[in-house]
């Protein structure tokens, strides 16, 4: 292999993936491995899918991207299964999680300009993206080192605690924006109970509730959406990862006001909603949409976090998650058992300081999920003799 230019950025694990079909992939050397990561969330009908493989080569010989200017046949259809899917009046569509946060702000700042509304609250532990914006969003000091000053109109408060939630959701608030389930900070999902609250507040308050769901949406719960799973219905949810099987697309779907605000020369977006994006996104929904699909997942995450439980293992504290996106609270270095799956076959993630992170794609079989746990019960046998 030629020298490595790019930037270090990422604690990369070695390894140069080169194929995959379904819930494996390949290294350049030859050796395959169980995928538990699907390109973190990414990957939702795995590797090589042949309907994914078809629809986009079918669509790169017709038109792979078009100026915003014009509109493509890909774009509305994939718009129109979005807000019947969801329920939601419009989409912005975009290409990254982060832009689907950006573009969620602005509509926030924009509705409560008029009422001098201008504070976006999250949560600690918050994830939202990269960006400057979405940084400052983000309630995690870590990621404001060194990238400050940030813009102001931020705050923060204790998930779960509703009385601090009542307290900060003032006159000065125009939203209220948060992950149903934390993934970045450790697979932390939020209670029904919470969510409902946060809801009821923002509705009598004539503040726009955000769901981020860029990780835990598009089937990753078991339900398209994770927020649905409260019975609670955000003003505005932000989609990307998952939504296109692996082609970069994110979303912002919006209900009511917020689904008309921007006009003209607001936002807009370069690459967002190409045809290409736009072809791959419509075969995740129409697979997802099959008949026990997301029933499927709900049962194969029932199954992963069932089995872990029943382990016992001492390095094991906690198992935790909803359908495919799951956190195991371990007593051993999360990094460390990463390491040691990748010796054995299997990739894996992490979360927080103590979590290893299990997003497998959306097809994974029982089969291969009980393969890979038993790689994952050898390895923590090993890292906890270590």
């Amino acid at each position: 292999m030629s020298s490595d230019k790019t930037m270090n950025t990422y604690k990369r694990m070695g390894l140069v993936l080169v194929r995959g079909s379904g819930s494996t992939v390949e290294d350049e050397e030859g050796k395959k491995y169980l995928d538990f990561t699907s390109g973190i969330g990414v990957n939702s009908l795995g590797h090589a899918h042949p309907k994914l493989v078809a629809a986009i080569a079918e669509q790169a010989g017709k038109i792979i991207h078009t100026c915003n200017y014009y509109q493509s046949r890909e774009a509305i259809e994939l718009s129109d299964a979005l807000c019947a899917r969801t329920g939601m009046d419009a989409v912005f569509l975009c290409n990254s999680g982060a832009e689907a946060n950006e573009g969620a702000i602005k509509i926030a700042r924009k509705c409560g300009e008029t009422r001098g509304a201008s504070t976006v609250v999250t949560l600690h532990g918050s994830f939202h993206g990269r960006t400057i914006a979405t940084l400052a969003a983000t309630g995690q000091d870590k990621f404001h080192e060194h990238f400050g000053p940030f813009p102001a109109g931020f705050a923060y408060v204790q998930a779960e605690d509703k009385a601090a939630l009542d307290a900060v959701l003032d006159k000065s608030v125009c939203a209220l924006m948060l992950e149903p389930i934390q993934g970045e900070s450790g697979v932390l999902p939020l209670s029904a109970g919470y969510l409902r609250y946060a809801a009821k507040l923002c509705a009598e308050r004539g503040i726009l509730f955000i769901a981020d769901e860029v990780q835990c949406g598009v089937g990753r719960t078991g339900s398209f959406l994770a927020s649905s799973c409260a019975g609670i219905r955000p003003d505005i949810v932000t989609l990307a990862k998952g939504l296109a099987g692996g082609v970069p697309v994110g979303a912002v779907l919006a209900r009511g006001e917020a689904a008309t605000i921007l006009k003209p020369g607001d936002h807009g977006t370069t690459f967002g909603g190409n045809p290409l994006a736009a072809a791959a996104g419509r075969v995740v929904l129409a697979e997802l949409g099959a008949s026990g699909f997301l029933e499927g997942v709900a049962k194969k995450g029932e199954r992963i976090l069932g089995t872990v439980l029943s382990w016992k293992h001492p390095a094991v504290i906690q198992a935790r998650g909803a359908g495919l996106m799951i956190g195991i609270v371990v007593s051993v270095s999360p990094d460390k058992v990463k390491e040691l799956c990748i010796a054995h076959g299997l990739l894996v993630l992490t979360a927080g300081s103590d979590v290893v992170r299990l997003l497998p794609p959306l097809v994974i079989t029982d089969a291969e999920i009980d393969r890979g746990l038993a790689i994952l019960r050898d390895v923590l046998d090993q890292a906890a003799k270590a």
